[in-house]
């Protein structure tokens, strides 16, 4: 059986509406526009300008099309439809995106924040197929996370669920999500950067050179560089993914303790580094986590790639109860 499917993906730079087909459970992306984020009136015009035409072009309406999905930062109410003020989107004060969307179309839409909506994604086409629960990390720049739970979304009293970036686990450490010592801090690509820029910072005070930073320029420091270095057997970048990694394992073993998913899906950095990650994650997994959650629970990377936001626009327009 064939769905068509409507996906948009907000971004602070880039948004996209993309036409797609879920058939027997697999999505194939068949059409896709991308323009610019400029200022929020002008990007709201594109989008359901663009919205529109792809619907004229494949003659796609509320008959024969199952909704369309918005996926975009938070803060936002999935529930009213209405995104709040996202920082990396100036001016979108409480644009009831839903309602312009649907009155612009006639078709369904749902809103979801971008973590929440990958997690949908993963769960339905990639790492999680096939369990009831599940959790999905981001793992980039910064950390997000959605939750899939006993086989839907959940995205909590005010859309703040699976918020695990924002927990403590140090009194001292990188920042991240405004808060030192982080989940964020230990296990992000802005984290790995801190922690990199300090251990670095300490060698060269010591009069000790740093070959994949030999300028000293620490602003430049990247978690991508350190993964390189480690790949190649340095030992300082080494040892700043084993810190990383033995943190986010503290941080899933919470996960597993309270959630009890069935496969813990992470993205990005985790796909690209994940053998330096690994080991360390999963010994303070072993070391934490109650056993029998632990033994139920995979960790795997997320399997959708590049395409996962495109995806998971379009996992919000199947997720859509007709």
């Amino acid at each position: 059986m064939q769905t068509n499917l409507l996906g948009i993906d907000i971004g602070g730079t880039k948004c996209a509406v993309i036409y797609g087909k879920d058939t027997d459970g697999s999505v194939e992306i068949i059409d896709k526009s991308r323009f610019e984020t400029t200022e929020v009136n002008g990007t709201i015009a594109n989008i359901l300008s663009e919205l529109k035409e792809m619907c004229r072009k494949h003659k796609l309406d509320s008959g024969n099309t199952n909704g369309i999905g918005i996926s975009c930062g938070g803060p936002l109410d999935s529930r009213r439809g209405i995104v709040m003020s996202p920082p990396n989107l100036p001016g979108w004060d409480n644009i009831p995106i839903v309602k312009l969307v649907q009155d612009a179309t006639g078709i369904p839409a749902a809103l979801q924040n971008d973590a929440n909506a990958c997690a949908l994604a993963e769960w339905k086409y990639g790492a999680g197929k096939g369990t009831r629960n599940m959790v999905f990390l981001t793992f980039g720049t910064g950390l997000g996370a959605g939750l899939v739970l006993d086989g839907k979304l959940y995205s909590g009293t005010n859309d703040n669920a699976g918020e695990l970036g924002h927990i403590r686990l140090s009194e001292f450490g990188p920042v991240g999500y405004g808060k030192a010592g982080s989940v964020e801090g230990f296990a992000s690509g802005g984290g790995i950067a801190q922690l990199a820029a300090s251990a670095v910072k300490e060698k060269l005070m010591m009069g000790e050179k740093v070959a994949w930073c030999a300028d000293g320029n620490l602003s430049a420091i990247t978690a991508k560089t350190v993964a390189e270095a480690a790949k190649a057997g340095d030992e300082l970048a080494k040892s700043i993914y084993r810190t990383s990694a033995t943190y986010l394992g503290r941080a899933l073993a919470m996960v597993i303790d309270m959630l009890n998913p069935e496969v813990i899906a992470i993205g990005s950095i985790f796909v690209r580094a994940e053998e330096l990650i690994r080991p360390f994650m999963q010994a303070a997994i072993d070391r934490d986590a109650l056993p029998g959650a632990a033994a139920v629970c995979q960790v795997k990377p997320a399997e959708l790639g590049e395409a996962i936001g495109d995806v998971a626009a379009l996992s919000l327009a199947a997720a859509i109860e007709r």
